[in-house]
């Protein structure tokens, strides 16, 4: 009788070992399938887009910022940087507009010099620009086939341009510097920069493809 009792009790600590060596097996698969799966972004993943934004909208800037290159040699303008020259008004006033390369008409600073600040002004101006543009798109219109989402962009650019030159420079800049050299036509026709935000929106929406969020697997994960 004894026996047949301590045998029955051996019988259960083994089962019972056996399913906390069980317990443990199942605990450590669940820590490793956590593990690889990481973080994943629920939802509208503002950050990500802002972050893309920046970058897409630097590129859409260089493009800009060519494209004004280019028409103003074809126009015959007297400077390939004209657009530089108009925008520079606004931290420097008229002097700006008196700037050229190989002179120095700011101090003791080579006109060029200055030349080359207001394209890295403009490319960063770009950066902070191309953030609102491109989570519009990841917002509206992320699914939308190439040619709505590049006329979106163009209007979205737009918009840009009404809000940065009629709903702030015309009235800051005449309080600065008495007079606005950016919004008044006499300078930068109207047309001009209103292409040139175009061109800006539609070459983010263009490149909006190469920074949508894809969420990264491992190989693990897909077995």
């Amino acid at each position: 009788m004894n026996t047949a009792a301590s045998q029955n009790v051996d019988e259960l600590r083994s089962e019972l070992e056996q399913l906390r060596s069980r317990e443990r097996e199942i605990e450590r698969l669940l820590n490793e399938q956590q593990a690889s799966k990481g973080w994943s972004p629920q939802g509208y993943y503002g950050t990500y887009y802002a972050l893309t934004g920046s970058l897409l909208g630097l590129i859409a800037a260089m493009v800009s910022l060519l494209l004004n290159v280019v028409g103003s040699v074809v126009a015959g303008k007297g400077s390939a940087l004209e657009l530089i020259r108009v925008y520079l008004t606004f931290p420097l006033g008229e002097k700006a507009l008196l700037l050229s390369q190989g002179e120095k008409t700011i101090g003791a600073i080579g006109d060029g010099m200055i030349l080359a600040f207001g394209c890295c002004l403009y490319l960063f101006t770009g950066m902070l620009l191309g953030v609102p543009i491109y989570m519009a798109l990841a917002r509206f219109v992320p699914n939308a086939n190439a040619v709505l989402r590049v006329l979106f962009g163009a209007i979205l650019g737009l918009i840009v341009w009404g809000i940065n030159f009629y709903g702030i420079l015309s009235w800051l800049q005449p309080l600065l510097f008495e007079k606005a050299f950016i919004t008044s036509g006499e300078y930068l026709p109207p047309w001009v920069a209103a292409v040139t935000h175009a061109v800006f929106g539609v070459t983010i929406a263009a490149m909006y493809p190469l920074g949508e969020f894809h969420q990264y697997i491992r190989p693990m994960e897909k077995q």
